[in-house]
């Protein structure tokens, strides 16, 4: 059977027409509850100011945190709100989406709008501003915008059970799909179709088929229709001619698509510029576990380059001292989607070591497309200590600040060793590159490129916040204990 969800998303419409007016009221419905909320949280924040005074009936001493501050604060945080709203969809009643389900993407929305908020005071370092206030703000924004959401939801569908502007609707084919379709519209009244009938030249024992499809205009006139369904998109020629005939009687067409043997139940039509297409199968992308990892890596690289300036500059002027050459080694790497970038490190080798990297490839210890030697003839006295305690990598925390890295992830390769790359090599380029990994803290000096894939693999696949952070933890040990290489 034809799932329920797969016909609503075929059907999908906005329960209330009006275009850009209606969402312009929605949003501004938004923004009077928003900083309404935002007046609420101020005041009842410093309720234990005024309010005693209040009750005995004393002169009620005002806040002395200036509200302007506040309320100028919350312009961003509205502006950040209204956007999460766009992205959700939540500016239109679908019909495709519950009551719940339209909860649940305000309050993703919301989280998400706070999240930044939060990571915005906390990287601008504002100290006016109530943690407090901010927590109890999403808190209360979550509950009446999802509230008022469900009273104007109420309100359409109420509207549409009752008949207020109910529309006709016929449907082409009388087969199974039609009558499911016809099923369901009749069991869901706050859709506001009624269907009339059916036509179709194959089922003339079926009560409800009014005709045949060459009937549509007899048919169409005397039910006074105002939409037809077509359920046999794979007849083009029927679809072609019902189109026409429908254009010139001045009438909505809308087709059910195939449906491929139930593999694009509950697919959702989308369009890709002017071309609709069906997706019948997408990779779900965490994108608020991605944005708090993101958020994280730029936090986390920021401290950490101006926390350990001053070692850097030691570093560098050791390095100057040590060796002739440049204090920094620029590397191109293959990133994410395989693109290239410039990645950061000191220098740990004589000036002249790219130029002797073919002449040593008879010595690398490593199987498969990347290369390393344990003692190789290339290091400086420095370049092995700052190697042994992975000192050299420290300026990948500029390539983490400038998003081509992130803290943790799979190690970023040379072009040379990425071209050697085989088609199942290439998953670990799915996601950003990182400055360590579970390979580094799990299997190092593991020469087997095999075994330093399956672990890229494992955690693209098992990835979690938790996760990085135990590979950071563990990373710190491993740097403690001088193993590197």
């Amino acid at each position: 059977m034809v799932s329920a969800t797969t016909i609503l998303r075929t059907l999908a419409q906005p329960d209330i027409p009006g275009g850009r007016w209606v969402q312009t009221g929605y949003v501004l419905a938004d923004l009077f509850l928003i900083f309404l909320n935002a007046l609420a949280v101020y005041y009842f924040r410093y309720a234990p100011d005024w309010l005693p005074a209040l009750l005995s009936g004393a002169p009620a001493r005002l806040p002395t945190d200036p509200l302007g501050a506040y309320l100028s604060f919350y312009l961003p945080y509205a502006g950040l709100l209204v956007l999460s709203f766009q992205a959700q969809a939540l500016y239109s009643t679908q019909r495709t989406r519950t009551s719940l389900d339209e909860s649940l993407a305000v309050f993703k929305a919301v989280l998400l709008a706070t999240l930044l908020l939060t990571s915005f005071i906390y990287l601008s370092g504002v100290k006016t501003i109530s943690r407090l206030v901010i927590v109890w703000s999403g808190l209360l924004n979550a509950v009446t915008l999802s509230a008022w959401r469900a009273w104007k939801r109420e309100v359409v569908e109420q509207r549409a059970r009752s008949g207020n502007g109910a529309r006709n609707v016929i449907i082409v084919g009388a087969g199974r799909m039609g009558h499911e379709l016809a099923r369901h519209i009749e069991q869901n009244r706050q859709f506001g179709l009624v269907v009339k009938g059916f036509l179709d030249g194959n089922h003339a024992a079926d009560p409800r088929v009014l005709g045949k499809i060459e009937d549509l205009a007899s048919v169409t006139r005397s039910q006074f229709i105002d939409e037809v369904l077509l359920t046999i998109p794979s007849a083009r020629d029927v679809v072609r001619s019902v189109a026409q005939e429908a254009r010139r009687l001045r009438l909505d067409v809308k087709v059910i698509p195939e449906l491929y043997d139930g593999l694009a139940w509950r697919a959702p039509i989308e369009y890709l510029g002017d071309f609709p297409v069906m997706s019948l199968h997408r990779e779900p992308i965490p994108a608020l576990g991605q944005l708090v990892k993101r958020s994280l890596d730029f936090v986390g690289a920021s401290l950490g380059l101006l926390f350990l300036s001053p070692l850097l500059c030691l570093i560098a002027l050791a390095i100057k001292l040590d060796s002739p050459g440049p204090v920094f080694y620029r590397s191109r790497r293959v990133g994410r989607k395989a693109r290239e970038f410039v990645c950061y490190k000191f220098r740990t080798m004589v000036a002249d070591a790219e130029a002797r990297k073919d002449g040593l490839r008879h010595l690398n210890e490593r199987r498969g497309p990347f290369f390393k030697i344990s003692n190789d003839p290339r290091l400086t006295s420095l370049g092995k200590l700052l190697r042994k305690y992975s000192l050299d990598e420290l300026l990948q925390l500029w390539n983490v600040l400038k998003g081509e890295m992130s803290l943790v992830g799979p190690r970023p390769h040379p072009v040379d060793d990425y071209r050697q790359y085989t088609l199942d090599c290439l998953r670990r380029l799915d996601v950003t590159p990182g400055l360590t990994g579970l390979w580094q803290v799990s299997a190092r000096r593991d020469p087997s490129f095999e075994r330093n894939l399956a672990l890229d693999l494992e955690y693209i696949e098992t990835w979690n916040l938790w996760l990085d952070l135990k590979i950071l933890l563990r990373t710190a040990g491993v740097v403690a204990k001088g193993e590197g290489q």
